[in-house]
């Protein structure tokens, strides 16, 4: 898939992953359509080539209107990537009581369903565009984590939701294959994003220290660049991707 030329529309698009994912393909010369939620777009400056509009990703309506807005340009939307998404901590039982319902159900709306959404109305928009041999349509990749795999102490909500995603990859590379459309989702370890900036450097580091090799953080540059690399190999299709420095999550 040559990203040249085409629109891409990317969620969680003001900071942290989705920034950088944003940039790297509007780098490449897609026209870039960033969704987040209005209070966090308000406070970014888009780097050239991306338009950030306001949109909470678990509802459809502003999630439509940034696709017709995209389609309106011209420029076929071949890239949907899903990068939105949340990661408060709770245990299922604790002093306070066991975890509460309402957060549990507000992780998995965010992450699981709002992923899902944006897919779903993503690939109808692709649907209708040109094949381009065996690139087809287009692709969409999805974040999950690799807590859907190991979850720590505390992480009961976001690893359900992590995995959920995960477990949507191969059920929707199915769906949408007669679509010309592929979906992949990557799976980060620990990544340096802003979410990580209220922790201290000694926790950074002891953190850094359990990743078996390069033993740093990742970069969401890192993360962008695998995008950009599963978006042009046209032969990824249904895979869950770890980008992880080999780390395998500890109970805490």
């Amino acid at each position: 898939m040559d990203i040249t030329g085409t629109a891409a529309l990317v969620t969680g698009a003001a900071s942290g992953l989705g920034a950088a994912t944003a940039e790297a393909l509007a780098e490449r010369g897609a026209a870039v359509y960033g969704l987040d939620l209005p209070s966090a777009v308000e406070k970014a400056d888009a780097p050239a080539g991306v338009t950030l509009l306001p949109a909470d990703v678990t509802e459809e309506a502003p999630v439509r209107r940034a696709l017709a807005r995209a389609e309106e340009a011209g420029a076929p939307l071949r890239v949907v990537v899903n990068c939105a998404g949340i990661a408060p901590a709770a245990r299922i039982l604790s002093r306070k009581g066991p975890h509460d319902l309402d957060l549990f159900h507000t992780v998995l709306k965010v992450n699981l369903l709002g992923t899902f959404n944006v897919m779903r109305l993503g690939a109808e928009v692709m649907a209708r565009q040109e094949p381009v041999g065996d690139a087809g349509r287009g692709v969409v990749v999805n974040t999950a984590s690799i807590a859907a795999f190991e979850g720590q102490v505390g992480q009961i909500a976001y690893s359900a939701s992590k995995a959920g995603v995960a477990g949507m990859t191969v059920g929707a590379a199915r769906d949408l294959a007669q679509y010309g459309i592929r979906v992949v989702t990557v799976a980060p370890g620990i990544v340096d994003t802003p979410m990580m900036a209220g922790f201290s450097e000694e926790i950074r580091a002891g953190l850094s220290a359990g990743v078996p090799f390069p033993q740093r953080l990742a970069q969401p540059q890192e993360y962008a660049r695998l995008v950009t690399m599963v978006v042009e190999h046209d032969y990824l299709n249904g895979e869950t991707i770890r980008m992880d420095g080999a780390l395998r999550m500890a109970p805490r």
